[in-house]
């Protein structure tokens, strides 16, 4: 029992109300001292006019001691109330100060981005108000309209199924082979590579010089070993719009490791007892393929499908790299980046960053769902 219990029960009812007068003070001082000290901590920091080691000396000190002496300050707080009370906050405790990042970093800029995206690009001014025109804007704009096409016809719906098939076929494969480990290791190495790292890699792979000249990347040499005729694959317009298949190339490359990683740890998880029964019973390997491993571990290719989904609708290093979102391959977001960045225009960049969070949001929302299925949280 705290200090302020035993003082509730031994005083007076005038008594009781000084003690509580003076305890609610006090969880309202202490909170506000600590942030107050925090917050000359993130000024110092700010400054940066003292010397390096004591800029770092303070950093540390000030992130990892003052995040924990918030802990305490608020744990210390929460024992001084009632047991039933006590309780019911202290989750609260834990999660306040993730939600209250989040609530900063995520949706304080969200509802600014918002109300940024009904100016026109001179901002934030009653004369500048042109309410939901960006908008309109955003769906009538024939940039944008092949930035929705190749959003969603190449990268989602030819990218993502590719991805995830190749992930589990390659998955079941290497489940089998004396040299599981070696393989695996060689397909998820293009994870340990940065998008941008792998639009340099494929940029060689594509490079194109003229036809009497020694061709330096590997798809040109095969081709002019074949009789035909090099090009510049990625920004060669004379396929448009299927050029963005030598972009969505890049995408299965780097994700079918990641895909392949989640199935093998979900096939590993069937029980050995049903594949054998199968197999007694005169299955096929295919038969065991399509008719007890997908549909045993279907939630988790559900899984990776909306989370490689998710990448997709916000893809934009590759695409900048590899082409600048030039010759046919604009995406949603190289025109977030043109228009914010480039053009200047932040009221028409604002709507279209507002648009694509709400495309991810359905998905977003429905992988929380089968995380909720398969108990990953609660």
């Amino acid at each position: 029992m705290s200090f302020f219990q035993e003082a509730h029960e031994e005083m007076g009812p005038g008594k009781r109300l000084i003690i509580f007068i003076l305890r609610l003070m006090l969880m309202i001082a202490t909170p506000l001292i600590a942030f107050a000290v925090l917050y000359a901590g993130f000024l110092f920091l700010r400054a940066g006019d003292a010397p390096k080691w004591v800029i770092t000396l303070v950093a540390v000190v000030w992130g990892v001691g003052g995040v924990a002496a918030l802990y305490w300050i608020f744990n210390w707080i929460l024992e001084q109330f009632p047991d039933r009370w006590r309780s019911r906050l202290l989750p609260f405790l834990f999660v306040g100060p993730a939600l209250a990042i989040l609530a900063w970093y995520l949706a304080f800029p969200v509802a600014r981005t918002f109300y940024i995206s009904l100016f026109n690009k001179n901002g934030p001014a009653p004369e500048n108000f042109v309410g939901l025109a960006n908008y309109v804007a955003v769906f009538t704009d024939r940039l944008m309209r092949e930035a929705f096409r190749n959003n969603i016809f190449f990268w989602m719906l030819m990218g993502v199924p590719l991805t995830v098939g190749f992930g589990l076929v390659v998955a079941a494969l290497a489940d089998r082979s004396q040299y599981e480990r070696t393989a695996k290791a060689l397909i998820f190495l293009p994870m340990a590579i940065s998008f941008v790292g792998a639009g340099v890699i494929w940029n060689f792979v594509y490079e194109a010089r003229p036809a009497d000249a020694p061709q330096i990347g590997l798809l040109n040499a095969i081709v002019v070993a074949l009789g035909g005729q090099p090009r510049a694959w990625p920004a060669y317009t004379g396929i448009a719009p299927f050029n963005n298949v030598f972009l969505v190339v890049i995408l299965i490359w780097l994700q079918v490791g990641f895909a392949m990683v989640i199935f093998s740890a979900a096939i590993k998880g069937i029980p050995d007892e049903i594949i054998e029964a199968a197999r007694v019973d005169g299955a096929t390997e295919l038969q065991i393929f399509f008719k007890i491993m997908i549909p045993y571990i279907s939630t988790t290719i559900i899984t990776v499908t909306t989370t490689i989904t998710i990448f997709t609708l916000k893809v934009f290093d590759v695409v900048w790299v590899m082409t600048g979102g030039q010759y046919g391959t604009e995406v949603i977001a190289t025109q977030f980046y043109r228009q914010s960045f480039v053009a200047r225009n932040a009221g028409y960049g604002s709507a279209i960053a507002i648009v694509l969070l709400i495309a991810v949001i359905p998905v977003m929302i429905y992988n929380l769902r089968q995380f909720r299925e398969q108990r990953g949280f609660k």
